[in-house]
């Protein structure tokens, strides 16, 4: 495919021109490789390949390029069908935190906008140009996983993406990839994606300062919780706080008190996992552990893992319970169903 750009030649081109001996009259031809024959069924597809390099174009050949338009005043979450639409698309691209949903798109961070950007283009034979252009490396591959697995999980089909990013690979394990650059095509279903390691360490109350306005309930922590800080590759990620459980028939036995994941880092399922081991550390110990949630994606996992016990007020209304303590603890929440379990390990 050759393109044509034309442009008045006036003194300033010359003069880069002659500085550069570039031979330039007016036009600039660019040959752009033409995509191969596509393969009839598949899910993503990804263009690659250098800025320039005509990413844009081939996108374009196989249709409308389209953004999303955002009211200024309005919240992200209310330019979807319903709250629960919302949610599911939300988590589909890795943006999990309640309170960010709340905002307008003005108000969100560059990553939150892409993330955001990308819940709204979530549909079968979907054409996104940019793909993680805009956002740092931890937010490229964390929405590039959860994106991968919400395709999967519904079975659509014939999205194709381009970017100029390579270390998304592994983590959005496209069915095929085209290269731009090189004129490879190849299936991308082999990469695996890369193992998260988190590393654990003992820490106190105050580290909640850097995780506070990220939790989806409340900014409040019992300052008595046993305190957990999470790390991967150096990278601070997670922050975990378990108290004693209130009850005086059940001994030795812990419950969940905050459990939070910084935005850049969700969408890789660090949260469940990193909920689990601190769950792990009291079973081993042979405690019990319980855990109350109104996140519906922590909930939801719970239910289908056979790592998690529903208990008996499992997406119950706690009507037994007259009022919420100073913390806000959902353990005595009133007001809305949550979901709540016994972790039993594995």
């Amino acid at each position: 495919m050759r393109l044509s750009s034309k442009t008045r030649h006036d003194e300033y081109t010359a003069k880069l021109a002659e500085a550069f001996d570039f031979d330039f009259d007016g036009e600039i031809v660019t040959e752009i490789r033409d995509l191969p024959e596509l393969p009839k069924n598949f899910s993503i597809g990804l263009i690659v390949g250098p800025s320039g390099g005509g990413k844009t174009t081939l996108l374009k050949t196989l249709g409308s390029v389209k953004g999303a338009s955002w009211n200024e005043w309005r919240s992200v979450a209310s330019h979807f069908e319903t709250p629960e639409d919302a949610i599911e698309k939300f988590g589909a691209v890795g943006f999990n935190s309640i309170p960010q949903m709340c905002l307008p798109y003005r108000l969100l961070s560059n990553g939150e906008q892409f993330r955001c950007d990308l819940a709204r283009k979530l549909k079968d034979g979907a054409l996104i140009d940019e793909f993680t252009s805009v956002v740092n490396r931890d937010v490229a591959k964390s929405a590039s996983n959860a994106f991968r697995r919400y395709v999967d999980s519904k079975s659509l089909k014939g999205i194709v993406l381009a970017s100029c990013h390579y270390d998304i690979l592994e983590w959005l394990r496209p069915d095929w990839v085209f290269n731009v650059l090189t004129g490879e095509f190849h299936s991308g279903r082999y990469l695996q994606r890369p193992e998260i390691h988190i590393d654990i360490y003992k820490t106190d109350w105050k580290l909640w300062d850097t995780f506070k306005k990220f939790h989806y309930l409340s900014h409040k922590i019992n300052k008595a919780a046993h305190c957990y800080a999470g790390f991967w590759k150096d990278q601070l990620v997670a922050f975990g706080a378990v108290l004693r459980y209130p009850s005086g028939t059940v001994k030795n036995a812990w419950r969940g008190h905050r459990t939070v994941v910084l935005p850049d880092f969700q969408g890789l399922g660090i949260g469940n996992r990193f909920s689990n081991s601190l769950a792990e550390i009291y079973v081993n110990d042979g405690g019990r552990y319980f855990s109350r949630t109104a996140h519906p994606r922590m909930g939801n996992y719970r239910d289908n893992s056979p790592l998690w016990r529903p208990t008996s007020k499992n997406r119950k209304l706690r009507t037994d319970i007259k009022h919420k303590n100073v913390y806000n603890n959902h353990y005595a929440d009133n007001k809305r169903v949550c979901w709540s379990h016994e972790y039993l390990g594995g």
